[in-house]
C-alpha cells in the first residue's frame, strides 16, 4: 500500500469515527430530553454493554496513551469543555477514549508517598514494579540521587522487552523527550532531574550513572526505538553549537552532539526537527526517527495552534506518524504516547490549558482508533497522577465549566447572574488547593506571578473563560501539586477486560505483557 493511499484511508476512518463520535456525544444529537428518553437511553446502553464480548486475542499492537495529571475532575470538566466548544451543554459529551468497554481505577502512591510523582508512577506502569518518587526504572532499594545506591537496581521497561520480542517500538510526548514520564521507557537513573550531563553531579558520573539524553543514545535496545517524537533538543546539542531553529547553544557540556550519533547509529536513521519534515516522512523507507521539536518542552495546543502550526506538530499528527512508521513491522508495535503538558498547565493553576490539552489527548485516541484495529490492537488510556482540580457549586446544567458559578432558583431553573459567596464575590466552578493561585495573562506559565497569590478574589470584572485566566487557590505554593486519589484505566482491545476493579498501578504493565503473549512464549 503507497504512503499516500494509507494517509487517505486513515483520514476517512477519521472522518467517520469522528462523525460518529459527535453523534453519541450530543453535538449533533442533542441528550435526553423527557424522562421516558432517559429511560430508554439507560436501556440502550445496558444493551450495548450485555452484548460486549471478551476479545482474548493476542494483541499485536499495544498503544498506551498517558494523560500526566489526568484526573478524573480533569476528565470530567475536559469534557464539558469539549462538549461546550461543540455548542452543546458539556455534561453530555463524552471524550473519545470514555466510549472504551473498559473501566477501571488504579491506585497511585509511590513507595515513599502518598501523593505520587511521574517518575515513580511511570516506572510502576511501564515495569510492573511500583517504586520511590523521582526513581526513573530504578527499583525502591535505591535511594534517590544516590547513584551507588542504584547500581545493580535496573529494571527493564516494557518498551525495551517489546524490542527484544521482535516488535517495532515508539515514543511520543509533548513534553520534553528526557521527561520522567517518556524516561522511564528506555533509561535508568537514581535522579529523574538528570537529562543533560550538566545535570549530573560528578561524583554521579565517577560511579557510572549518565544523564537520560545520552541513554537514549547509548543503551541497547533491540535494533534502536524506532520513532521518538517530543521536546528537549537543548539535552542533545552541545554547548559549542547552535540549534537548528533559533541558533541558541545546546545545554551539553561533554561536547556530545547525541542528534548527529543517533543519526551515525545507522545509515537510515533520519532527524526531523518541525511540522513540515514530519508531514514530508517517508513511511515506506527504513531506519529509525528521532524528532525534537522544541529546545524545552513543547508548546500547549493553545498556544501551538496561535503561534507555532508551522514548527510543532500537533499530538494527533505525531501519533499518526508514529503509527504509519510502526506498522511497518509485521510482528505488531508498542506505542507510548504522553500527553505531558496538561501537567504542567495543573501546576500553573491555569484550566483552560489542562483542559485544551486533554481534548487534544482525546483527538489522538480517536485518530489511533481510526488508524488500527481494534480486534489485535490493545489501546490503554490512563494517568500517571491525578492533580488537586476541583470542581463544584451547585452550578446550573450547561454553565461555562470555565465560568462562575450560576445556581437555580427555588423552582429549579437558572439564575441571571452568577452567585456570590458571603463576602457578596462570585466564585468559580472550578478551583486549585495549591499553587500560585490568581493571575490574568501569561499565558500557562509556571512563573506567570511571584509570590503567590493565593485566595478568594474580587472576580466581578475577570473573564475567568479566558485562555490565560489562572484560577484561585487556597494553599500558596510556588506550583499547585499533585493529588493522591485514584486515576481510571480507560481500555479497547484484546484482554482490555482484565480491567475490571481496582487495580495496584503495576498491574498495567502485567496486563501489557500478558496482552502481548510474552506470558505464552510469543
Amino acid at each position: 500500500m503507497t504512503k499516500q493511499l494509507l494517509r487517505q484511508q486513515t483520514k476517512r476512518k477519521l472522518l467517520a469515527l469522528s462523525c460518529a463520535l459527535l453523534v453519541s456525544n450530543g453535538a449533533l444529537a442533542q441528550a435526553p430530553a423527557s424522562p421516558q428518553q432517559w429511560y430508554e437511553a439507560g436501556q440502550a446502553e445496558l444493551s450495548r454493554v450485555l452484548e460486549q464480548q471478551a476479545n482474548t486475542r493476542q494483541a499485536k499492537n499495544i498503544i498506551l496513551f498517558l494523560g500526566d495529571g489526568m484526573g478524573i475532575s480533569t476528565v470530567t470538566a475536559a469534557r464539558i469543555f469539549a462538549g461546550q466548544q461543540l455548542g452543546g451543554s458539556g455534561e453530555e459529551n463524552l471524550l473519545s477514549f470514555e466510549h472504551f468497554p473498559a473501566l477501571a481505577l488504579s491506585r497511585t502512591y509511590n513507595t515513599n508517598q502518598q501523593t505520587p510523582d511521574s517518575a515513580g508512577t511511570m516506572t510502576a506502569i511501564i515495569t510492573g514494579m511500583k517504586t520511590k518518587a523521582g526513581l526513573i526504572a530504578i527499583n525502591q532499594n535505591a535511594k534517590r540521587s544516590d547513584c551507588a545506591s542504584s547500581q545493580g537496581q535496573e529494571i527493564p521497561s516494557f518498551l525495551v522487552q517489546a524490542e527484544n520480542h521482535g516488535m517495532a517500538t515508539g515514543i511520543v510526548t509533548t513534553t520534553r523527550i528526557t521527561h520522567a514520564t517518556p524516561a522511564a521507557t528506555y533509561a535508568h537513573s537514581p535522579e529523574r532531574n538528570w537529562e543533560s550531563d550538566t545535570d549530573v553531579p560528578e561524583q554521579a558520573k565517577a560511579q557510572g550513572c549518565k544523564d537520560i539524553a545520552s541513554q537514549l543514545i547509548d543503551n541497547p535496545i533491540g535494533n534502536g526505538i524506532d520513532v521518538v517524537y517530543g521536546g528537549g533538543r537543548q539535552a542533545f546539542i552541545p554547548a559549542s553549537q547552535s540549534d537548528p531553529q533559533d541558533g541558541r547553544s545546546g545545554a551539553r557540556r561533554d561536547g556530545r552532539n547525541l542528534i548527529r550519533e543517533w543519526e551515525a547509529l545507522n545509515a537510515n536513521n533520519r532527524f526531523i526537527w518541525n511540522a513540515e519534515q514530519l508531514s514530508a516522512l517517508d513511511a515506506n523507507s527504513s531506519g529509525n526517527v528521532l524528532g525534537l521539536f522544541s529546545r524545552p518542552h513543547m508548546s500547549y495546543h493553545e498556544d501551538r495552534s496561535d503561534q507555532d502550526s508551522t514548527s510543532q506538530p500537533s499530538l494527533p499528527q505525531m501519533t499518526l506518524s508514529a503509527i504509519e512508521l510502526l506498522q511497518r513491522n509485521d510482528k505488531g508495535f508498542f506505542l507510548m504516547v504522553e500527553a505531558g503538558r496538561i501537567d504542567h498547565a495543573h501546576h500553573a493553576s491555569n484550566a483552560y490549558r489542562a483542559l485544551d490539552d486533554t481534548k487534544e489527548l482525546s483527538e489522538a485516541v480517536e485518530a489511533a482508533l481510526a488508524a488500527t484495529n481494534a480486534e489485535d490492537t490493545l489501546i490503554i488510556v490512563t494517568a500517571d497522577h491525578s492533580h488537586a482540580l476541583s470542581m463544584g457549586g451547585y452550578s446550573t446544567r450547561g454553565n461555562p465549566i470555565l465560568g462562575k458559578v450560576v445556581l437555580n432558583d427555588g423552582s429549579g431553573e437558572a439564575e441571571t447572574s452568577p452567585a456570590l459567596d458571603n463576602d457578596e464575590q462570585p466564585y468559580t466552578t472550578l478551583s486549585y488547593q495549591t499553587g500560585r493561585g490568581f493571575a490574568v495573562g501569561a499565558g500557562g506559565d509556571t512563573r506567570y506571578t511571584r509570590p503567590a497569590n493565593s485566595g478568594h478574589k474580587d472576580l466581578v470584572d475577570v473573564d475567568t473563560e479566558h485562555s490565560d485566566y489562572h484560577q484561585e487557590t487556597l494553599v500558596p505554593l510556588n506550583l499547585a501539586a499533585h493529588a493522591g486519589e485514584d486515576v481510571a484505566i480507560f481500555a479497547n482491545g484484546p484482554w482490555s477486560h482484565l480491567f475490571s476493579s481496582s487495580h495496584e498501578q503495576n498491574y498495567i504493565y502485567h496486563v501489557m505483557r500478558h496482552a502481548a503473549g510474552f506470558d505464552r512464549g510469543r
